[in-house]
């Protein structure tokens, strides 16, 4: 970030703006509505500004800029057209360490204006860093469209009863559960259709009849193959409620940056240098996590139940009585060759698939080769760089073409994707000559032709 967005309470502060014009009265008027004491410092004004100023919180004085007006100021704008006057006004605040805004010179600027969406007392404020200020009030405009208005009496009558809530709940993850049940349900529905009266009897008897949640839950989420565009909505409701979640390498960084900001973070995959976690500790961790009345997501890269070993966590699960949710994601082999121009079935090619992990539970590769040696078949294996050498040989010796198209996918459907297309007896070469890494898919068959034809992404 190259900003901290942060909310500044300036109610009875005195400002400074400096300037007279159109763009110092739209400041102005944000000024006004958060409660500031304003001075107003210009040569001239423009009649708007002139018949704002009945306000009593706005003071209007006609002179030339002075360094002394920076004086006992908490806050500054400069929304001039004189260029040396801004950097001027900007010079001095920096000096004083007072916070300063230059109307579109970011680069003068210790702070930014945003786009707001004001459902005050719920306030949601938009900002490019100064860069593309124009996308930042389309944003603004798609979340208008969004965001009743009702929004904002929702918002004071959980600060009605926030107290209350407080002293029912001792523990914040209690607090927040109650208050995600409430503005995301039935009461939130009165409040928007009007019926406040309703809402807030509803409210009560919910929080008389509340019970500390002893038993948390697992949420088994699928967080895809790593573009964090292909998320499901559950998928990201549940990241964002979640108390613990538990990730590995294969969960990109792009979708850990949507999991909720306060959450507890626990890697459990292979540590560089260091030992992968077991998968009976993983399994243990969500059943003591829950027990402990946490809910717990785990991320898992592709999908739970697709080589993500989903379904060993969920009978762990069951056997202790938790109680848990399966997300489905988009899984690799379909993530990964969608964004390669490589469909997995085609009627010129092929009509089957088969997803196939190269590592076996007890660190063999003893595949039922000679089914793999098919017409009209696409095969997709899963983990396949160490083992390059022997599928390699182990296909070729069972009947398949030394001259078989593959496609070796690297960070599929992220920016940095690569994507390596060769032949079944040269992919060991390839994986050493271009030293591919981890994680990779190895897609083999006739499809694989369909890739310069088809490549979207890269055309």
């Amino acid at each position: 970030m190259d900003y901290l967005p942060i909310f500044f309470k300036i109610s009875q502060k005195q400002c400074l703006v400096v300037g007279g014009g159109d763009i110092a009265l739209r400041k102005i008027n944000l000024l006004l509505k958060s409660g500031a004491t304003i001075e107003c410092v210009a040569p001239n004004f423009c009649q708007a500004l002139v018949d704002r100023s009945v306000d009593e919180t706005l003071r209007l004085t006609k002179k030339t800029f002075a360094a002394t007006d920076i004086q006992n100021q908490s806050l500054v704008i400069s929304a001039t057209d004189n260029e040396a006057l801004n950097a001027e006004v900007s010079r001095l605040a920096h000096d004083a360490n007072i916070p300063v805004n230059v109307v579109d010179a970011p680069e003068l600027s210790s702070f930014i204006m945003p786009s707001i969406v004001d459902r005050s007392p719920l306030l949601i404020a938009i900002s490019s860093g100064g860069r593309a200020p124009v996308l930042a009030r389309i944003i603004r405009a798609k979340l208008e469209t969004i965001i009743p208005s009702a929004y904002g009496r929702l918002a004071e009558i959980a600060g009605e009863y926030r107290q209350q809530v407080k002293n029912k709940f001792s523990h914040i993850k209690d607090r927040r559960a109650f208050w995600e049940s409430v503005l995301s349900g039935n009461i939130a529905e009165k409040v928007f259709t009007g019926r406040i009266k309703e809402a807030k009897i509803d409210l009560e008897q919910q929080l008389a009849n509340a019970k500390v949640q002893e038993l948390g839950e697992v949420y088994l989420v699928g967080a895809g193959p790593g573009d964090p565009d292909l998320l499901t909505f559950k998928a990201l409701r549940l990241m964002q409620q979640a108390d613990v979640v538990l990730y590995d390498r294969l969960v990109s960084k792009a979708v850990m940056e949507l999991v909720r900001r306060d959450a507890e973070l626990v890697y459990v995959g292979k540590k560089a240098g260091g030992k992968s976690s077991r998968q009976s500790d993983i399994n243990e961790q969500l059943v003591q996590l829950a027990k402990s009345g946490k809910r717990v997501c785990r991320l898992k890269g592709g999908d739970p139940f697709i080589f993500g070993r989903g379904g060993e966590e969920i009978e762990t699960l069951s056997e202790h009585g938790v109680p848990f949710q399966v997300v489905p994601g988009i899984t690799a082999a379909s993530g990964c060759s969608t964004y390669s121009g490589i469909p997995l079935t085609h009627r010129d090619y092929s009509q089957s698939c088969r997803f196939v992990t190269a590592h076996l539970k007890d660190g063999t590769c003893d595949l039922p080769w000679s089914e793999f040696v098919a017409e009209q078949q696409t095969i997709v294996f899963y983990m396949a760089l160490s083992g390059a050498k022997n599928l390699s040989e182990r296909l070729i010796e069972h009947g398949m073409r030394k001259d078989m198209p593959i496609a070796l996918i690297e960070k599929g459907t992220m920016p940095e994707q690569k994507i390596y297309i060769s032949t079944l007896v040269e992919l060991p070469q390839l994986i050493s000559k271009e030293k591919v890494g981890a994680p990779s898919l190895l897609i083999v068959g006739e499809v694989v032709k369909l890739h310069e034809k088809l490549n979207w992404m890269n055309p």
